[in-house]
């Protein structure tokens, strides 16, 4: 068996696109996701779980319906599932996602932000 590290920056030097989040491990049923963000993403809940957000690099905002979390580099939040809310990043930030596999990003919303849930990088 091969045994190697994962590496964040090396992964995240491999894409530029945003809001496009890429798979870079497995555990038990549950991705890793690095993405690159800027701008405001779309208003979206996962009815069916909570989302892990961890800052690798930048400074991200995630709105709720009533109120709202900063969350800086080094620093993670997790979204209980069901709630409404929307990431917001003023300059690029770059982000670890961990939630169950076949997550889509925007949640039951399909619009141009919906990525593919399953590209490995």
């Amino acid at each position: 068996m091969n045994y190697y590290s994962i590496n964040f920056q090396e992964k995240l030097a491999k894409f530029s696109e945003q809001w496009s989040p890429k798979i870079i491990a497995q555990m038990n049923d549950y991705h890793f996701k690095i993405v690159k963000v800027q701008g405001e993403f779309v208003w979206h809940d996962h009815p069916e779980t909570d989302e892990v957000f961890v800052v690798l690099k930048g400074q991200l905002e995630i709105q709720f319906r009533d109120g709202n979390v900063v969350l800086k580099e080094g620093e993670m939040f997790v979204v209980p599932k069901g709630v409404e809310h929307k990431p917001v990043a003023e300059h690029e930030c770059h982000i670890l996602l961990v939630e169950p596999a076949g997550t889509v990003n925007t949640g039951e919303i399909v619009n141009e932000r919906t990525a593919a849930n399953d590209v490995w990088i």
